[in-house]
């Protein structure tokens, strides 16, 4: 059984949160604030992290960028959970290292399904083979990414955006594609956030995101040599 931490301070939603995962077989974890709930992760080191936006004594964004810059956190998914649905503030979640955002109000059912979602990209299928592009090597068995032997740290949800393009090198891949096997859902209001996540993952492989490649209107490849 997976334990997840849930950080909100409204009461209710925690509970109805608590009720749903526990049903679905998951063992939950409680903070109502920022700061107990950054000390809970660092404590209990849980499989996925459902973070309010707004919350007292610290805010979600500080508790996500003080988790991100921890080695011995940085690799634990955050599903961010807020009542601001403006495209900024997804696009600000993701800049900090979120895999996910729900909206509220929310389906607990969709929050259950994205908490799925995003621990099934975390676990890499032993299927899933070594490449080596140039200097760019992806090791899927330990979650690793390395250019020129540096180790790059990128959020389960773009390690698993890059093994998609670079799987399928020279291929396009349409966002509504990308959505379906990186995300685990398709729906055409969540298209940018197939964009704010390519634009991040660029600029943590510096020169190597060059060839990520954009199709306007189509999607997106990996390109198979130099042009």
């Amino acid at each position: 059984m997976k334990p997840i931490l849930i950080i909100e301070d409204e009461k209710d939603i925690v509970d109805l949160i608590d009720y749903h995962l526990k049903q679905a077989g998951f063992i939950v974890i409680k903070a109502y604030d920022g700061a107990s709930g950054l000390d809970k992760a660092r404590k209990e080191k849980p499989d996925l992290i459902i973070l309010d936006l707004m919350l007292p004594e610290m805010d979600g964004k500080d508790v996500c960028k003080s988790l991100k810059s921890n080695p011995e956190t940085q690799s634990i998914p955050i599903l961010m959970l807020t009542a601001k649905a403006e495209e900024v503030d997804r696009i600000v979640g993701f800049e900090i290292g979120a895999d996910d955002y729900v909206t509220k109000p929310f389906s607990p059912r969709e929050l259950v399904l994205r908490v799925k979602a995003i621990l099934r990209r975390k676990e890499a299928p032993e299927e899933m083979k070594l490449i080596r592009i140039k200097g760019l090597v992806i090791d899927p068995s330990r979650h690793m990414v390395s250019i020129n032997n540096k180790q790059i740290r990128l959020t389960a949800t773009e390690f698993k955006l890059l093994f998609e393009l670079t799987s399928k090198r020279g291929r396009v891949l349409t966002r509504e594609i990308l959505l379906d096997r990186v995300w685990g859902y398709t729906y055409e209001g969540y298209a940018r956030t197939v964009d704010t996540h390519i634009r991040r993952l660029r600029e943590k492989l510096g020169s190597m995101g060059d060839y990520i490649e954009t199709l306007r209107g189509v999607g997106y490849r990996f390109r198979e040599e130099e042009e």
